[in-house]
């Protein structure tokens, strides 16, 4: 059953083009992309959603690719959005290829960041051991709760990044992802985008050239599916590349879908 996501809606309607939809990698929400939403909302109107089990959109069972993207077509279809530009980031760069399979005429164009549509390698245990140290603890400060993660995540980057997802409760700092139902269904995010058949609409692959997320397996295999490809590589960026070099970034998502 598909849920109706929380919505970070900015910028104004214009007739000149769709609307940009923005979706979030794993343990990210709408509000990571608050920078890159603020810069694009003076050209019309921007949507970042909060996938289920992440930032304020309800938490439930299941992190199929399939429901993820019912999810965002239920969602996309209570804020009245008939067709959009789609561009998703690593896990949501899946959840946007399985959108564009399911429902092609909703999505005009299509930016995948970084991600390519094959099954990974379970990849993220030092992050589920550190989310569940700070769950067992009794955490007050955004210090305690960095110590704790430190004891299994080495990258200072990626422990801020996982921080963003606290919250204060009762005094203390909790979770406020679904971490069991992100968990137990971890097989399935790491899998392959769900949905049939080729992705036919101008579709645009921005990898990070330090990343090792597109390789040229990856990167064949998203040729294989996106008929309609073009590949940038930003030389020097990792995993989050939106992140690291946000202006060339930002760059060539603009020259993508104004061209």
């Amino acid at each position: 059953m598909s849920i109706v996501l929380h919505a970070l809606d900015e910028g104004r309607d214009t007739s000149l083009h769709p609307p940009l939809v923005i979706l979030h990698g794993l343990m990210g929400s709408a509000d990571n992309w608050r920078s890159h939403v603020k810069h694009w909302q003076a050209h019309g109107r921007v949507i970042a959603l909060d996938l289920r089990n992440h930032g304020q959109s309800p938490h439930a069972e299941g992190m199929s690719y399939k429901a993820m993207a019912q999810d965002v077509l239920a969602t996309l279809e209570r804020l009245e959005v008939k067709r959009c530009y789609l561009l998703g980031h690593s896990m949501g760069g899946k959840v946007a290829m399985t959108v564009a399979r399911l429902s092609p005429e909703t999505v005009e164009r299509l930016v995948v960041a970084d991600i390519a549509p094959l099954a990974y390698q379970h990849g993220h245990d030092d992050v589920f051991s550190a989310m569940r140290e700070v769950e067992r603890a009794t955490v007050k400060t955004r210090q305690e709760a960095d110590e704790l993660m430190a004891h299994h995540v080495d990258q200072r980057m990626t422990r801020q990044f996982l921080a963003t997802n606290l919250v204060r409760e009762a005094g203390q700092l909790v979770w406020r992802v679904g971490l069991d139902n992100i968990e137990t269904d971890y097989p399935r995010i790491i899998a392959a985008p769900d949905g049939d058949g080729p992705i036919d609409m101008p579709s645009l692959l921005i990898r990070g050239g330090a990343s090792p997320y597109v390789n040229d397996e990856g990167l064949a295999a998203a040729n294989a599916l996106m008929t309609a490809l073009d590949v940038e590589t930003l030389e020097g960026a990792g995993h989050w590349i939106h992140a690291e070099m946000p202006e060339r970034f930002r760059q060539c998502v603009e020259a993508f879908l104004t061209r």
